[in-house]
């Protein structure tokens, strides 16, 4: 996993009673965490491991409006505002520059898929423009690829994953929150069919209110409770450099590689085109959902079957309050990094932009990464559970967009005027007759 640059110190105590649970520690939880103690709000998060030693640490660090569906967009303009305040808001330097984002296309089939988003996004007057050739030897100098074009959104940026999960934990600290590191929930308590409470692996706590947060693992929570979330796993491997002499400040997305400056002058890469599909059991129950978005992206799936599987197999579905449960078995999901495909990272970006030759690889890791039907994240009440709200599913864009989430999670919980217009992310549109059971 990367090295983790900021310290970060939990309670050891885990209270009774609060108004509001939090369960997980990644960066919406707890960025949810910091809204809900802003106003005043007694909440306290549980985290089965460590917090934010999952994705949210795992991550490249993009915080992008580009590319996203036109529904998607509202959200994370919120989250861009947010982002722009958050150093001053948690007293902590959280890396956010806005030094824009590129895409390059090889093909006209890949820019046209670009003119075709731009085209659904013209009503939100975002500054995204289409690049040629010159454009982009202009912006990204010393590059030898030959491009169809490409597209470049000034306004989005990126933030550092190993600083930010962690300084918004202590920013909720500080300001009322308690966070409980290494303490699994089990299950929900419920009275009359609401929510009454916690069960933990140290016993139980009462609340008025859940906000479920539990990134891939959230699925299996809900699904003990008879509740349906369809997501699959992917995994990315990722590398960092050590600091060096680059090309841009601006985040570049190839077709089958990425890279972004580190604060440390070095680069973040990665291979854009390549994502490991680790195939479990849960691809013979909902697979079928996925048809739709496979037709377009089957070629960045490397599928994998072996350990994932197994392990997967081993992990119960169902279990009651006084069993062990599969968050207490894995505290964190790390999934090792893939060097074939981070060599092909290396190969395909120096081949592009020769410099890249003269990189020392610092550091690898990877992450797994939890993916909807349409990848859009569910940030929603749950109907059949009054009390319970959600927040996971962020198909690979939480750490950019969580600001925004994490405000609209907090929304929901407390039944306040949202941030942005919920719909989009509503439970029910992934639902459908059956579900309850796969």
């Amino acid at each position: 996993m990367p090295r983790i640059d900021f310290p970060l110190a939990t309670s050891p105590d885990m209270p009774a009673a609060t108004t509001v649970v939090v369960i997980g520690g990644g960066i919406v939880g707890l960025t949810a965490a910091l809204e809900l103690a802003e106003r005043g709000i007694p909440v306290v998060v549980l985290e089965k491991g460590r917090v934010g030693l999952e994705q949210s640490s795992r991550n490249l660090g993009w915080a992008r409006k580009m590319g996203r569906a036109a529904p998607d967009v509202p959200l994370s303009l919120a989250s861009d505002r947010l982002w722009a305040g958050m150093a001053e808001r948690v007293g902590c330097d959280v890396g956010y520059r806005q030094q824009g984002i590129m895409y390059l296309a090889r093909t006209e089939d890949e820019m046209a898929m670009h003119r075709d988003w731009l085209a659904s996004v013209a009503h939100l007057d975002l500054d995204s423009r289409l690049l040629g050739q010159a454009d982009i030897d202009r912006l990204v100098p010393g590059g030898r690829g030959k491009w169809a074009g490409g597209i470049h959104t000034p306004s989005d940026g990126r933030a550092e994953p190993t600083i930010a999960p962690f300084a918004i934990a202590a920013a909720a600290m500080a300001k009322g929150a308690v966070i409980v590191e290494n303490c699994a929930v089990r299950m929900l308590s419920l009275s009359a069919g609401k929510v009454s409470g916690v069960v933990t692996e140290r016993g139980e706590i009462r609340c008025d209110r859940v906000l479920l947060a539990g990134g891939l693992w959230s699925r299996r929570f809900l699904g003990n409770h008879g509740i349906s979330l369809p997501t699959l796993p992917l995994i990315s491997s990722v590398l960092r450099t050590r600091p060096m002499e680059g090309p841009t400040e601006i985040a570049v997305g190839g077709p089958d590689f990425s890279f972004r400056k580190h604060r440390d002058g070095g680069y973040i890469v990665t291979q854009r085109g390549a994502l490991i599909a680790p195939l479990s059991l849960d691809h013979l129950l909902i697979g079928m959902r996925y048809l739709g978005s496979l037709s377009g992206n089957r070629s960045l799936l490397r599928i994998r079957f072996g350990g994932h599987f197994l392990r997967d197999l081993m992990l119960a579905r169902r279990w009651n309050a006084k069993s062990v449960s599969p968050f207490e078995r894995v505290r964190t999901m790390s999934p090792e990094a893939d060097e074939g495909i981070n060599a092909e990272a290396m190969r395909n970006l120096t081949a592009a932009w020769p410099v890249f030759g003269k990189a020392v690889v610092e550091e690898v890791w990877a992450g797994m990464m939890d993916i909807t039907p349409d990848s859009l994240p569910v940030i929603s009440p749950v109907a059949a559970i009054p009390g319970l709200t959600v927040a996971s599913g962020f198909s690979g864009h939480g750490f950019g967009t969580s600001p925004a989430a994490g405000r609209l999670a907090a929304d929901l919980v407390t039944d306040a005027t949202p941030v942005v217009d919920p719909t989009p992310y509503r439970l029910s549109r992934l639902t459908k007759s059956g579900d309850a059971k796969s």
